[in-house]
């Protein structure tokens, strides 16, 4: 349905990275990231080109090692595209990759896994002097899944801590005087991504915002997640660059940017397709995006054969989270029922915050499928149990 609607975007600060500007009365950016390993070269460049060719205006790829950083500067002698590095658990491969990316992301609740006797204060001040000298953007990521412990233990809820928290670190901006950077702020629901957003925008008006609903999963259900929160912000004037963040087939990646394109003109035209609020009703498979943080392909196939192998219990109110990497994987399947988490060569699967152990990949399903029979069924299962069907 159309009609008529008058949008007046939030006037921002705008932030540059490389060819782009982020915020002001820029136009809103699409983002995506490489699902390639980015070691292997010609896959990354591949799909560093494929995700030019379909309009991404910033692309991210995964660093987490001196091969994985070598790759990158081959990378950047063979593209001019506009790069972000996630500088995930180690805040200190910034000076490493700042030659060869225009921004860095970091997560405030990643800062306390390494040199714990060092102080968060002095790690931002590192990341922001390497992003001046090399005249980076930053980023802000905060997700609820992994957010800072000391603010999730100080704080009533998620959404709470993660504002406290996303807070304490633009207040370090400002102390440290780095202007050139965004926050965001993102959930896999996207009711808690519409709220959030909203109150950091009022309480933060000059601070641009990167808008995700972060492990949207699967289509189609991945997009109608990041189209209801996408829908709801952008009429308010709400975000400035935007990432859909899909589990798709390595070559599909471009699909993350076309739909985020689609939403954004539909939203300018008038066009809505979301309700006044996201109800989830029945099964609810969360599954991170496909990116160069997996570790095993196999995931994508995973996350397909979960969504297939569920349709029995559809109706049944029952989160399961899937979930490609050591990155995310712990952290974000604590809230779920169960929770499968891939490494290499195996999948952790848990029952809550419960490890119920590790599986091989062809072992995973039908162990998963055991005990998601036994919270159905209201039981607890034992090692020899076994699968009803």
């Amino acid at each position: 349905m159309a009609f008529e609607v008058k949008i007046k975007r939030r006037v921002t600060r705008s932030v540059r990275a490389g060819t782009i500007y982020i915020g002001g009365d820029h136009p809103i950016t699409v983002q995506s990231m490489c699902a390639t390993r980015t070691q292997d070269i010609a896959k990354t460049l591949n799909q560093i080109r494929l995700l030019e060719a379909h309009g991404c205006d910033l692309i991210r790829v995964a660093i987490d090692s001196k091969k994985d950083i070598e790759a990158l500067q081959e990378l950047r002698k063979e593209t001019n595209a506009n790069l972000v590095v996630d500088l995930q658990e180690s805040y200190r491969l910034a000076e490493s990759v700042a030659p060869f990316v225009n921004k860095i992301r970091y997560n405030p609740g990643h800062l306390h896994h390494h040199e714990t006797s060092r102080s968060v204060d002095d790690k931002v001040k590192y990341i922001v002097d390497v992003a001046g000298a090399h005249d980076l953007a930053v980023r802000i990521g905060v997700n609820f899944g992994s957010i800072d412990p000391t603010q999730a233990e100080l704080s009533e809820g998620s959404q709470e801590a993660a504002l406290n928290s996303v807070s304490q670190h633009v207040a370090l901006m400002d102390k440290f005087g780095f202007k050139n950077f965004v926050v965001s702020l993102k959930s896999s629901n996207p009711n808690d991504v519409i709220e959030i957003n909203k109150r950091f925008a009022e309480a933060h008006p000059e601070v641009p915002l990167h808008l995700g609903v972060t492990e949207a999963g699967l289509l189609p259900m991945g997009e109608v997640k990041s189209r209801i929160a996408f829908e709801h912000l952008l009429a308010l004037g709400i975000g400035d660059t935007i990432r859909v963040s899909l589990t798709l087939p390595f070559d599909e990646k471009y699909q993350e940017v076309l739909i985020g394109r689609k939403i954004i003109e539909d939203v300018y035209a008038g066009r809505f397709r979301s309700v006044p609020k996201f109800e989830q009703n029945g099964m609810n498979i969360i599954s991170c995006p496909s990116c160069s943080r997996v570790e095993n392909e196999a995931f994508v196939k995973l996350a397909q054969d979960v969504y297939s192998a569920t349709e029995f219990a559809r109706d049944k109110n029952i989160t399961i989270a899937v979930m490609g990497c050591r990155v995310n994987g712990p952290g974000e399947t604590d809230d779920a029922d169960l929770g499968l988490w891939c490494a290499p060569k195996h999948v952790n699967l848990k029952r809550g915050e419960e490890l119920v152990g590790a599986f091989s990949y062809e072992e995973i399903l039908p162990r998963m499928l055991l005990e998601l029979n036994s919270i159905i069924s209201g039981g607890i299962i034992s090692s020899g149990d076994k699968l009803a069907v």
